[in-house]
């Protein structure tokens, strides 16, 4: 047994000075047969400490359960980090932020009746100690001075951004204890005055957050908590990835630089990432700060192990600087292999549109229904209603289209409504009998004022100035797909579903490259690879190698857009995109 305690200028393990080197590795971003590989690579780095968020909404998908199967198993992993012989921090929120859809705020949060989000309100409180006491019980045991290697606990995550609401700092703290949790607690801020002073509560340890100008935010930190021990509990050392801009990276000097200045001073820190890996299936987040802008499906964030597992220049750096202030082990992992190179043909198997009965039920109501009214957490709904030979006239959404929306007239397609584009109105060619509208999540706000906010069509819908009534809304499995089968049903004008197989002589990492595809998703093997779309950076989807195996293999795509081919390009490696505009 072991303990961790906060000293007069030092973190004390068992009383002696210990300099924590950390880094974040979330485990619901990398296949769990990798996690033993991403562990390892961090020992090799030098790293003592294996940091992670839990995401709430991924655990629990409806309230009163906790899943706990396959890559959401928190006891195994913490369990691998410990058999590297290292120790963990274990960030629970319940907010995490992390590029993670709705910030990890699990959805049916938002259909209980006036509920307040992060803050002392009764139902939210409630539904919190539930998820807390949860993993609480995955995590009191497992902690260090019973044997485990958890020896840090995060309280909420970037609260003075947000609020300073004390009571419910309180309340997590209370809870906390309660649940059994003994080891210190922390906080997490930028080093900005006003959000240090309404994130922090007494008897937790404040910790920062920031990528550069290192000494002064310690300095910063330092006015507010005037002993203990520096830590940077987020070393930005890249940035994540958004649709539509370019690939986010620091340089590997001016990371190193800023690396050197938190360790030269005794301070700690914990790299975000170390490995980001994947935003697989439709986890992604998206930031809304006047323009809505969704995350891209890779989560490779300029990190010292890249999207695919593999040591970057920057592992070898920080490597090398580690190693001025700790002992570093002498092996060094292997350098990236070449993935195999090949060509699958697609065929065209089946329209969406003529699947939504094998995906959902219809539900009737006067008005559109949000996601939210459906129990629709992510994904796809699609809306109809009768023109009764109506048009042509401009379609108007009255409030805000959340966040895509594909219009079809009789099936035949008229147009796109985007978000992002702050577009709500379209032109009806003709008149037609049947308006069909299909609108995707392209990933719940994960930051700020909009995180909790609905999905769909928003604020009632008009044509030619008067409101279209009596809807239908289908919200649409699309996860069922790989398994359909797909046989006689017609290949239509509107989106597509492609199928292909392929073969292997063992499993393997692929990389497969999107760059040809309009917009959509892709499986392989009935596994979710994530979300592809033309506007970039990002041009391929990683396939982890498990996923894969020796023999036949199944791709499935649904293409919402365009494609220029219906060839599956497996490459041989990451392609990420332009690093600048």
């Amino acid at each position: 047994m072991a303990e961790l305690t906060i000293g007069e200028k030092d973190f004390l393990l068992d009383g002696e000075p210990y300099q924590i080197i950390s880094g974040a590795l979330h485990y619901f971003r990398v296949h769990p047969d990798h996690w033993a590989d991403r562990i390892h690579k961090a020992r090799l780095m030098g790293l003592n400490t294996i940091e992670t968020y839990v995401p709430w909404n991924a655990h629990s998908p409806s309230r009163g359960e906790f899943l706990t199967g396959g890559g959401l198993d928190l006891a195994r992993f913490l369990r691998l980090v410990a058999a590297e012989g290292m120790h963990a921090i274990v960030r629970p929120g319940p907010y995490i932020c992390a590029e993670w859809s709705n910030g990890g705020l699990p959805p049916w949060l938002l259909r209980i009746p006036g509920i307040g989000l992060r803050r002392w309100e009764p139902q939210y409180v409630e539904a919190v100690t539930e998820y807390l006491e949860a993993v609480y019980r995955i995590v009191a045991p497992l902690q260090i001075d019973r044997g485990g290697p958890v020896f840090l606990v995060q309280i909420e995550n970037e609260y003075g951004a947000y609020g300073s609401d004390k009571e419910y700092l309180a309340e997590l703290v209370r809870v906390t204890r309660e649940a059994g949790i003994t080891v210190p607690l922390t906080t997490i801020d930028q080093p900005q005055p006003q959000m240090l002073e309404d994130g922090r509560l007494d008897g937790l340890h404040m910790t920062g957050s920031f990528g550069s100008r290192s000494t002064e935010r310690f300095k910063t930190l330092r006015e507010f908590q005037p002993t203990g021990p520096l830590m940077c509990m987020e070393f930005w050392d890249g940035w994540f990835d958004s649709w539509g801009f370019h690939h986010h990276t620091t340089t590997v000097q001016d990371s190193d630089t800023a690396l050197d200045e938190i360790l030269s001073v005794g301070g700690s820190v914990n790299f975000y990432m170390f490995h980001g890996g994947t935003n697989f299936g439709m986890t992604n987040g998206a930031n809304d700060k006047g323009a809505y802008v969704p995350l891209a499906t890779s989560y490779d964030y300029d990190a010292p192990l890249d999207e695919a597992g593999n040591p970057t220049a920057k592992y070898h750096a920080f490597r090398a600087t580690i190693a001025k202030y700790a002992k570093v082990p002498d092996e060094v992992p292997a350098e990236a292999e070449a993935a195999p190179a090949f060509e699958v043909a697609l065929q065209e198997r089946a329209g969406l549109l003529g699947l939504a009965g094998e995906l959902g039920g219809p539900r009737a109501a006067e008005h559109a229904a949000t996601f939210e009214e459906l129990g629709q957490d992510t994904g796809f709904v699609l809306y109809e209603t009768s023109l009764e030979g109506r048009g042509p006239g401009v379609l108007v959404v009255g409030e805000e289209v959340r966040d895509r929306a594909w219009v079809f007239v009789d099936g035949d397609p008229v147009g796109v409504l985007a978000r992002d584009a702050h577009e709500r109105s379209i032109r009806l060619p003709r008149a037609g009998a049947t308006l069909t509208i299909l609108v995707e999540d392209q990933g719940r706000v994960n930051y700020g004022e909009r995180l909790g906010e609905a999905k769909g069509l928003i604020g009632g819908i008009r044509l030619g100035g008067e409101e279209l009534t009596g809807w239908t809304a289908t919200a649409l499995d699309v996860d069922l797909l790989p398994s359909l089968d797909l046989a006689g049903h017609p290949v239509d004008n509107g989106p597509l579903v492609l199928t292909g197989e392929f073969e292997l002589s063992e499993a393997a990492d692929l990389f497969l490259d999107t760059s040809a595809w309009g917009k959509g998703l892709v499986w392989v093997n009935g596994f979710n690879l994530g979300r592809y779309w033309r506007k970039g950076p990002t041009q391929t989807l990683y396939v982890p190698g498990p996923v894969t195996k020796a023999g036949r293999n199944r791709v499935v795509v649904l293409e919402l857009e365009t494609m220029t081919s219906t060839t599956a390009s497996f490459v041989d490696g990451l392609r990420l995109g332009q690093t600048e505009f």
